[in-house]
């Protein structure tokens, strides 16, 4: 069961950076939603609220339900801003989302079987995460929260693409609307090459020889 998020905002009407460092200090988070064929608009949210949200990996890939009085717009987080140093989020854009229009989204992509898969348990190698997430086009009703690949089966230098994983009905997997060339690899089982270094000692630099000195004197004919 997909987790369903839900966002107070309040409307904001101060504009600028002075404002939006203002907003930061009393533990606001600016932000701006925009898209539905209506006007963006600025908003505020409480920031600690949004950091737990953030923590959940299916915040970014579900559709949010933003609350503003007594109404409510479905959206899409499109992109947060982090302070480089703190835990504080800075900024965040949203999409509105209409139920009967195509959004593009990265949805994340879990490894399953990893344990049971012959490469690794009898093969020794290890699992080479090629790609983490994947960019799909579908209405907001098709969306996925992830998708599971499932690779018990991989061999040693098995690899796994783009096409192998299981779409639901009505959703695409962008790059794979370009043409095979597109169809990258996102996993595979590889035995990882360890150079041995044998350590070994120096080699001494030869001593030159010294000539010893003597108190015998040499004969005389």
């Amino acid at each position: 069961m997909k987790e369903e998020f839900n966002l107070i905002a309040e409307m904001r009407e101060d504009q600028g950076k002075g404002a939006s460092r203002r907003l930061r200090r009393q533990g606001k988070v600016p932000a701006i939603i925009y898209g539905g064929g209506r006007p963006p608009r600025a908003l505020l949210f409480d920031h600690n609220k949004v950091l737990h949200q953030l923590d959940h990996e299916a915040f970014y890939s579900s559709i949010l339900t933003i609350k503003v009085d007594d109404k409510s717009q479905a959206a899409i987080l499109k992109d947060v801003q982090r302070h480089p140093a703190k835990r504080q989020i800075m900024h965040m854009d949203l999409q509105r989302v209409v139920e009967d229009e195509k959004i593009r989204m990265h949805i994340p992509i879990h490894i399953a079987g990893e344990e049971k898969a012959p490469g690794v348990k009898l093969g020794g190698g290890s699992v080479m995460r090629i790609m983490t997430e994947v960019e799909v086009s579908c209405l907001p009703r098709d969306l996925p929260e992830y998708f599971e690949v499932d690779i018990s089966h991989m061999e040693l230098d098995d690899m796994m693409h783009l096409s192998d994983i299981k779409v639901p009905e009505g959703v695409e997997i962008t790059q794979l609307q370009h043409g095979e060339e597109h169809d990258h690899a996102i996993v595979s089982v590889q035995l990882l090459k360890t150079e041995s270094v044998e350590d070994e000692a120096p080699e001494e630099a030869p001593v030159p020889a010294v000539e010893q000195e003597t108190d015998e004197k040499p004969e005389e004919n």
